[in-house]
């Protein structure tokens, strides 16, 4: 730590800590500098200090503190005001705002105080001459927590009534009050009118958009917008994040994650701030966050996950009902202590008011990582029976039955209550057959046993072409665990005999059907794991069984939804046929017929399948349309019985096909639904960062760099080289780094790009790594890291060199040039490197051959040209020299000038290029005493616009016609 030994120390080490992360550490630091001040024993160091102090304070969770460093402020103004300079003067006025609001916040000091203090400020105020918006806007604030509304009002309409002077707050955070007295008072569409331009970026400050993206996240949830809900809570959060003192819009985000159906979301943001939970040097923040800790801890509860672990005040384990009546507790004893000061009940109505809301929407997607939460699974259908009753075995095997019969995907569950049910209950054989039946349905290749016991069942119960069925179906099983010519084996006996057994009039067409096509589904399996060109042989065995199949249900299909089940399913087979032997129009059209069938029997979900397939053939024929209709009518068909994973990859190759054809927006939409899905299936770490990873592009694509940012950090810890590849990987890095350099975190920026480029320095094609390079370090010079941008710069340059890449090579040269000039004014290695710059351009035009080639290149060599000739003009204002002045001008001209011939050569192309350099030639002719020069200059400019296509007045053009006029103006002044 620098010792502070005179004034000009103590200001660099404040300027230093004011860039610190608020908190204690800093306000420690404040604390050591105010007794370093004391010691220059110079009145405005200490005034400097104490409000360094006050300063970091009110922006941390001990704003307790600052009324100490005020008072003495105050008093050292009364005693001696010639101590303060004009800025500290008004400093002094300024935070009698942040005391007055910070004695509200504090329900030990007493209303009276408060008004005192009020009428104290208004007094120091008039005697300034400032005007009373700022003290009007302070008894707004009074008026409003108290919950004397009239008063308020008044207070308000005063307040915007009076001029904007120095004192008032800035735009963007008056904006923020009144949207949030509007939503107070249930306005929330006039909130969100005034907090529009904050919003769009058109006034911000240290604390907004923070604050106003916080307050407008529950007024857009009770609109019913809870999309822009979802944008503002990852613009605003990823803000908030590392301000400790803003625990207030920290709990805006919390309470909008428990109304927003991301309850596990609002887990982690508790368990990023612990201290939160104990912090006392701002109860009125401290009564926010508990009210939303209880109603987050409220909501779990209500899901039956009250026995959940979850994050609370240090020294003890929490689940969510302990601290539901903790935080609902602190809250209220808070609430309590103000409403005792203020003498209302307004506080304390409005903490049972926050913590008693409900939810607003069910589930909002916001596209980061979050676990899902473990809500009990919803019961299968049951049958109805009279109140207090418990089905009996009988009701559950008729319900199980008629599902089954109606081929519903809720019979499984139907099936397992009944073996539930029917534990040591003694059952006649076809029962039993039916549990053990369907049971081994769900065992899939671990089947077979089960299967033959249902058989010999069945058998039993006197019904043989159930118990065929059922020989045939453990001859499929074997086929799926891998053993086809096992299965054919075991299936050709039951395959005939059921065959001979209908054509008798022994058994029905469900029975023989069920028979046939699982034989036809094995013959299938050889064909799905046959690895490249199937034999004819082999696909015309397949076809015949499935024809066959067809043949024998078709005539029974009307009225009858198994064996129109049958009928769809064989034509998806010779759809699938049709795809192997390389006819993927007839493909086509057979899965959509399938599909259509399936439908029109009733059995939407099972089209689901085929249109996923005809999706994906559309996709290869290059029809997005066909495409997209096939993937959303799969949406539509699977509805509640789509599993998570696979509504998941739907929504994801519906991504796939809407960013392809441009509608990125739609897209990103896609593909929010699907991370949420992802996550919802446990397929986080997977598919669901792959969704992640889409969206992030899909959202930078359209400009949203502080949502996509957020998304995408989300997505990075679950992103490996080994599952999702190390291209992914670096695309997540590189659109991170964009956004982040969009944000001005242009540090972390580089950070991205450098982790970026690590990985791909290790790939045989170098392009991507150079980019990269090339990238951070443009990132490290906007950082204020010139030696580690100079370093980035210099191996971005090896790289496009060894790639044969002059225009990234000269680039790079240039931006070294640029640095090298910098604060340390190091003229002669700047000079240095520009000079190479333009000797590699030059070298690259005698070497190529291609014209196109050498139109480009001569286009770099003009631009290098030209920013020789400013970084020469530049230098020339760091002497002192006249002489040496001329002289670099005189060589600025030199480059200018060589930058209009080279423009000039490449036609109307680079026609503003040319006249912008010509422009600059003319001021330096003008500085260099030619008046003359500068101006055949200007009037070379207007001619070159004379007859030219467009607006003259708009755009480069006019901009270069008005520079020219203007130096014309001059030069002829100059001359009288």
């Amino acid at each position: 730590m620098t010792e502070i030994t005179n004034f000009d120390a103590l200001r660099r080490a404040m300027a230093e800590n004011s860039e610190q992360p608020e908190g204690p550490a800093r306000n420690a630091r404040a604390e050591q500098l105010l007794a370093e001040a004391e010691k220059l024993n110079i009145p405005l160091a200490v005034i400097e200090a104490l409000g360094h102090q006050l300063k970091v304070y009110n922006y941390s969770s001990e704003k307790d503190k600052m009324f100490v460093p005020f008072s003495r402020l105050l008093r050292m103004w009364d005693e001696r005001p010639e101590d303060f300079d004009e800025y500290e003067a008004h400093q002094l006025h300024w935070v009698f705002k942040w005391v007055s609001s910070g004695m509200l916040d504090q329900p030990h000091i007493p209303l009276a105080s408060i008004e005192k203090w009020l009428a104290e400020m208004e007094h120091r105020y008039r005697l300034a001459g400032h005007t009373e918006r700022a003290v009007r806007g302070a008894e707004f604030s009074v008026a409003a927590h108290i919950g004397d509304v009239a008063r308020a009002e008044r207070a308000y309409e005063a307040w915007l009534a009076a001029d904007r002077d120095r004192m008032a707050d800035c735009h963007a955070c008056e904006l923020h009050e009144q949207g949030w007295w509007q939503a107070e008072r249930g306005r929330d569409e006039e909130a969100l009118r005034l907090w529009q331009p904050v919003l769009e970026g058109e006034f911000s400050c240290a604390h907004e958009p923070h604050t106003v993206l916080a307050s407008s996240l529950a007024p857009l949830l009770r609109l019913g917008r809870p999309e822009e809900a979802r944008a503002n809570h990852l613009r605003g959060f990823r803000l908030v994040r590392p301000m400790e003192s803003m625990r207030s819009a920290y709990a805006d985000h919390v309470e909008f994650c428990a109304l927003s159906g991301n309850e596990a979301r609002g887990l982690e943001l508790l368990a990023e701030r612990p201290a939160y939970f104990t912090d006392d040097g701002h109860p009125r923040s401290k009564l926010d966050f508990m009210a939303v800790v209880a109603l987050l801890m409220d909501r779990l509860t209500e899901l039956g996950l009250g026995g959940q672990r979850v994050p609370g005040p240090a020294g003890r384990a929490w689940t969510a009902r302990e601290l539901a009546a903790h935080a609902r507790a602190e809250a209220l004893e808070l609430a309590a202590r103000f409403d005792l000061r203020n003498g209302t009940g307004h506080v304390s109505e409005q903490a049972r008011a926050r913590m008693g809301q409900r939810p607003r929407v069910e589930r909002l997607p916001l596209g980061v990582r979050a676990t899902p939460r473990s809500v009990p699974v919803a019961p299968a259908p049951r049958p109805v029976v009279p109140d207090g009753a418990e089905p009996e075995l009988p009701a559950l095997l008729a319900e199980a039955r008629r599902l089954s019969e109606a081929l519903e995907p809720s019979a499984v569950e139907a099936w397992a209550a009944v073996e539930r049910a029917a534990e040591g209950v003694e059952l006649d054989a076809l029962d039993r057959a039916e549990i053990a039946d369907h049971r081994a349905m769900g065992l899939g290749p671990d089947g077979v046993e089960l299967f033959e016991r249902a058989a010999a069942l069945y058998a039993e119960a006197g019904d043989p072409g159930e118990s065929l069925a059922a020989r045939a179906r453990a001859a499929y099983v074997r086929a799926l665990a891998g053993d086809v010519d096992a299965a054919l084996t075991a299936v050709a006996e039951p395959y005939d005999t059921a065959r001979a057994l209908y054509a008798g009039g022994g058994t029905g067409v469900r029975q023989a059907a069920s028979v046939v096509m699982a034989r036809t589904r094995i013959l299938m399996r050889r064909v799905q794991e046959t690895d490249g060109p199937v034999a004819d042989a082999v696909l015309a065995d397949a076809e015949e069984a499935v024809r066959e199949v067809l043949a024998l249900v078709e005539e029974h299909a009307d009225g009858d939804v198994r064996l129109a089940s049958r009928a769809a399913e064989s034509r998806a087979m010779l759809a699938e046929l049709a795809e192997r032997r390389g006819d993927p129009e007839r493909a086509a059209e057979l899965f959509a017929r399938a599909a259509a069938e399936y439908v029109g029997a009733g059995l939407p979900w099972f089209a689901v399948e085929y249109e996923a397939r005809l999706a994906q053939l559309a996709h290869h024929r290059g029809d997005p349309a066909g495409a997209e209709r096939a993937l959303r009518a799969a949406l539509e068909h699977g509805g509640p019985h789509l599993e998570p994973a696979g509504r998941a990859q739907l929504h994801l190759q519906l991504t796939e096909v809407l960013g392809g054809s441009g509608r990125f927006g739609e897209a990103a939409d896609e593909a929010l639904e699907a991370a949420h899905w992802a996550d919802e299936a446990g397929g986080g770490p997977a598919l669901g960062a792959w969704a992640r990873h889409q969206l992030g592009g899909l959202l930078l694509r359209q400009g949203r760099c502080a949502e996509a940012a957020e998304v995408l950090e989300s997505a990075l810890p679950d992103l490996t080289a080994e599952t999702h590849g190390e291209g992914t990987v670096v695309q997540t890095l590189w659109w991170l780094g964009d956004c982040l350099g969009e944000l001005g975190e242009h540090r972390t920026a580089a950070e991205r790009r450098l982790q970026a480029a690590e990985i791909a320095q290790h790939w045989p094609e170098q392009q991507d790594h150079a980019t990269l390079a090339h990238l951070a370090a443009e990132s490290l010079g906007q950082a204020g890291l010139p030696a580690e941008a100079d370093r980035a710069y210099a191996r971005a340059g090896e790289l496009w060199r060894g790639l044969g890449d002059v225009h990234g090579l000269v680039r790079s040269l240039r931006a070294r040039a640029w640095l090298a000039l910098g604060p340390a004014g190091g003229a002669q290695a700047a000079r240095e490197l520009m000079a190479s710059a333009v000797r590699e351009c030059e070298a690259a035009r005698e070497a190529v051959g291609d014209d196109a080639a050498r139109l480009r290149i001569t286009a770099e060599l003009a631009h290098t040209h030209r920013q020789f000739g400013d970084l020469l003009a530049r230098s020339a204002g760091e002497a002192t020299e006249e002489d040496v002045i001329q002289e670099a001008f005189e060589e600025a001209l030199v480059q200018v000038a060589a930058a209009a011939r080279g423009f000039a050569s490449l036609g109307d192309g680079a026609l503003h290029e040319r006249t912008g350099a010509e422009l600059a030639a003319g001021w330096l002719e003008a500085d260099l005493g030619r008046p003359a020069a500068a101006v055949a200059r200007a009037r070379a400019v207007l001619a070159a616009y004379d007859g030219a296509e467009g607006d003259e007045d708009d755009g480069p053009a006019g901009t270069r016609r008005a520079e020219a006029e203007q130096m014309l103006r001059l030069m002829e002044n100059d001359a009288d």
